[in-house]
């Protein structure tokens, strides 16, 4: 395992659940032992967060009372706190001020200190809490309702446990909060969490556990997660008894971090009537899509899950409790240690790395870690359980493997279309492919199964300062995990990676029920026309696909009309789908077949992203998936962020077409169609996992609607409308110029009677295509004046510059004098400053030992310093 960083977790526990205080201190010692895995500031007692999680000592709080911890930073909340819980049939008992120790907090932590409150209550009716799953929803309620009032976070609220936590070193943090010196606090198990700060900055609030977890990783589709969670139609959380839909709108708080939202899940699901274990094994499932030794009954658990709850994906060690039992699980990969150790006497440790915790002096000790998927939980009433038995038990709770079964419907799919379209080369014009595009990405596809591998890098000028019209998909630009994930190999690791997907209209998420699992299961993302065609003619209740067709007509004279048809098409489709939805269509199918000399199609991209947010907005996104059927798809890069945006399967019926038509064409006499068009599906397949890997993420449900791309010269108001939520560091083009491009592509195609495709020089240079940064007159004007010295060629290589396309946006930027230049008397020589400069070693991902080699022989050349 490659470990670039990591937060320190984990728990301690007895496996009878009998508490002590040696447990408190135990866990206040793994958590100081793991303080090298966070940050401290400049004045050493600000840390990036820390905190334990531990159950409600009655000692110290009363018995029966349950408790709020509250970080205030706004006005009095006392007079709101106090109507929620009159509202929930609570009573309050003190506004506490918990005993803190400022001296353990540095400037900075003290600076964005809150004020800090334990609201403790109790049952009106002066009953005694039995800590029980009914009263901890009313808690549940009453965080939410408190949480809602300005300035106030509910770091807990619980008859169960207490959360303390705070931005002090981790060695520091049983000195500051006082209670937990108290020898009274006893408990039977005890969760920590020291945070390393990577893409958040440290803040009091972020610190963790939160209430139900504590997280080491990142979940890289975060942002899919968070946007299915907001689209689902019903949660069903009045059938489950915790009260009317409004109060869990919106279930994740959109200020959270990755940790935070996950933890807000589990809390829902949790206290929406599922064992929490059942709840972690929703959100973080593991690899079972492959898995051939996996118990079938556990499978089927996975798969009908998979119909109700996209993977939280990424790297994940999480440490998780009810309040009463303790567990901890990691991903599907195994991106993050945790190991435990099962002493003799029933002490139980788990942790991100072994020493952590002192487990001398209690017997013979049982060491192990857990693999990927894996799961550990302590049962008080059952002891440590292991993964297997852990899981089997939860697929015995109901007949999941059996309503898998009989709900899911695989599509029977005929045989392809074997012979290409008349109107291939119109189709392909009017899409804007290129002949370079076919030569060099449609024809290895189709040939060999695999995407095309090209140099590193791309010097063609970006989009908006293309001097050609690109497809809207040329906009968004990939983002990767840069921060602290391992690599994902999508070859070597192909056994935790999944394409397959399940559509159709979702049910209650807090509901169980074999209806829930009556969806379409789709074996891939990238899907031939037989499967189309079989799904298109689905006509079942609540599996029912409708077509909309994205296409338009051309005005007369084919003028463009200032960007305002475009947005006219763009509601008339939205509009569309809402209706689709609303008479019942469980599938919707955005086309753009139908394309001739009178009509054009709005931009596949544009239309996949108006239709997913629109219905987000409008709540009916969970009752219907979106299955694309384009000709502008043709590369990887397309088909990704489609499903970036929300689709859940690509038919590209251009490009399938043009692959079958290789067959019997030089280079590929021996191929059939059915098998040119095999390899194209499978070459999207294996560059689409390409991208998702590198983004952390192992299964296409994860990936989809994740939207981890950023816009590149797209206008504000497209962004914000159709890609909503996507970063957008430059805007540019809008709906007039996409509009115009549309038209102008159109018009290209249809004018001539055999359109014949250009090669725009898009990839390679060509002395009349598209312009590069690094193209040949520029880099020989470079050798020569680097070789001869020549201060004529050398402004010949300048005036070169001056004179080429703006390709990027420094090459929009002018620099501006600050002032006189300085004497040359006052300048040092060239060796002096020579000597500052440093070149630094990368990886071998990165530079090759060869170019590592020519760095280190220039440096040495010049007398600089390199390693």
């Amino acid at each position: 395992m490659r470990e670039l960083d990591a937060c320190g977790i984990g728990f301690v526990a007895d496996a009878h659940g009998r508490p002590a205080r040696s447990i408190v201190t135990a866990a206040l010692e793994g958590l100081a032992n793991v303080k090298h895995r966070g940050a401290v500031a400049a004045d050493a007692l600000t840390s990036d967060g820390c905190g334990v999680l531990l159950p409600l000592p009655a000692a110290l709080f009363g018995e029966g009372n349950g408790v709020a911890t509250l970080f205030v930073k706004g006005p009095d909340p006392r007079a709101a706190v106090e109507a929620a819980l009159a509202e929930e049939g609570f009573a309050l008992v003190e506004w506490r001020r918990p005993p803190i120790d400022e001296s353990h907090l540095g400037d900075l932590a003290r600076a964005s200190q809150p004020e800090i409150v334990h609201v403790v209550f109790r049952n009106a009716d002066d009953r005694a809490s039995q800590r029980s799953s009914a009263d901890e929803i009313r808690a549940y309620r009453l965080r939410r309702t408190i949480a809602a009032s300005p300035g106030v976070y509910v770091a807990s609220c619980s008859f169960r446990t207490i959360v303390f936590k705070g931005l002090t070193p981790a060695d520091h943090l049983g000195d500051f909060y006082r209670d937990l010196q108290d020898e009274r606090f006893e408990a039977p198990f005890t969760i920590f969490h020291q945070r390393f700060s990577t893409n958040t900055l440290p803040t009091w609030e972020r610190a963790q556990p939160f209430r139900m977890l504590c997280h080491n990783g990142e979940i890289n589709a975060i942002q899919g997660n968070e946007n299915r969670m907001r689209a689902r139609a019903r949660l069903g959380t009045e059938g489950a008894g915790l009260g009317p839909e409004e109060l869990f709108r919106p279930v994740l708080d959109p200020d959270d971090s990755d940790s935070g939202k996950l933890d807000e899940a589990v809390e829902l699901l949790t206290r929406g009537g599922r064992d929490i274990r059942h709840a972690m094994a929703m959100l973080v499932p593991e690899a079972w899509e492959n898995a051939t030794d996996l118990d079938p009954e556990v499978r089927g658990f996975y798969r009908y899950h998979a119909t109700l709850m996209e993977p939280w994906d990424g790297p994940a060690g999480i440490v998780f409790t009810d309040g009463i039992g303790v567990g901890a699980t990691l991903d599907r990969n195994g991106l993050r240690p945790l190991r435990y150790s099962v002493c003799e006497d029933g002490f139980v440790v788990c942790a991100s790395e072994v020493g952590a915790v002192d487990v001398s002096g209690h017997g013979t000790v049982e060491r192990g870690r857990l693999g990927p998927g894996q799961m550990l939980f302590i049962d008080p009433s059952r002891g440590v359980q292991r993964n297997r038995e852990l899981k089997e038990r939860l697929a015995a709770a109901a007949p999941y493997a059996h309503w898998a079964f009989e709900g899911l419907y695989d599509l029977p799919v005929g045989e392809p279309v074997q012979e290409p379209p008349d109107d291939l080369e119109f189709r392909q014009a009017v899409h804007g492919y290129t002949k370079e595009e076919l030569a060099m990405v449609l024809r290895p596809m189709a040939g060999d199964a695999y995407e095309p591998t090209f140099s590193m890098g791309d010097d063609s000028p970006l989009p908006p300062l293309a001097g050609r019209p690109r497809p809207v998909h040329h906009f968004l630009r990939q983002r990767f995990a840069q921060v602290t994930n391992p690599a994902i190999d999508s070859l070597r690791e192909r056994q935790v990676m999944a394409l397959d997907s399940f559509i159709g209209r979702r049910g209650n998420l807090l509901a169980e029920s074999p209806e829930q699992a009556r969806l379409v299961h789709l074996p891939s993302i990238a899907i031939d026309d037989a499967c189309l065609a079989a799904l298109r003619g689905l006509d079942q209740d609540g599996l029912r696909a409708t077509t909309i067709s994205t296409i338009f007509a051309i005005p007369g004279g084919g003028a463009a009309t200032g960007g305002a048809l475009l947005e006219a098409e763009l509601r008339r489709v939205v509009a569309e789908a809402a209706q689709a939805v609303h008479d019942g269509a469980g599938v919707i199918i955005l086309s753009d077949r139908g394309i001739d000399a009178g009509h054009a199609a709005v931009p596949v991209l544009l239309a996949t992203g108006a239709v997913h947010h629109a219905l987000i907005r409008a709540g009916l996104r969970s009752r219907a998936d979106l299955v694309i059927e384009s000709g502008e798809v043709c590369d990887v890069h397309a088909l990704a962020t489609l499903i970036g945006y929300g689709a859940s399967a690509v038919n590209p019926h251009v490009a399938l077409a043009q692959a079958a038509s290789l067959a019997g064409t030089r280079g590929y006499e021996a191929l059939t169609p059915p098998t040119l068009r095999a390899n194209y599906l499978h070459a999207l397949e294996k560059g689409f996992l390409k991208i998702s890997s590198k983004m952390g993420i192992s299964t296409a449900m994860g990936y989809r609607g994740a939207q981890i791309f950023e816009t590149l010269g797209l206008a504000r108001e497209i962004v914000d409308e159709h890609f909503t939520g996507t970063p957008a560091r430059l805007c540019g083009i809008g709906y007039a110029e996409l509009e115009e491009d549309i038209l102008r592509r159109h018009s290209e195609a249809y004018t001539d009677p055999a359109p014949k495709l250009l090669d725009q020089g898009f990839v390679r240079y060509r002395k009349e295509g598209e312009a590069h940064a690094f193209e040949p007159p520029l880099v020989k004007l470079l050798q020569e004046a680097v070789n001869t010295g020549s201060a004529e060629v050398y402004q010949a290589y300048r005036d070169h510059i001056a004179a080429h396309p703006a390709t990027a946006v420094r090459d929009l930027l002018t620099v501006q004098p600050l002032g006189a230049p300085a004497p040359l008397a006052e300048v040092e020589p060239v060796e002096a400053i020579i000597k500052r400069f440093v070149v630094t070693a990368m990886s071998l991902g990165s530079l090759s030992p060869e170019a590592h080699r020519t760095l280190s022989t220039a440096m040495n050349r010049l007398g600089a310093r390199s390693n």
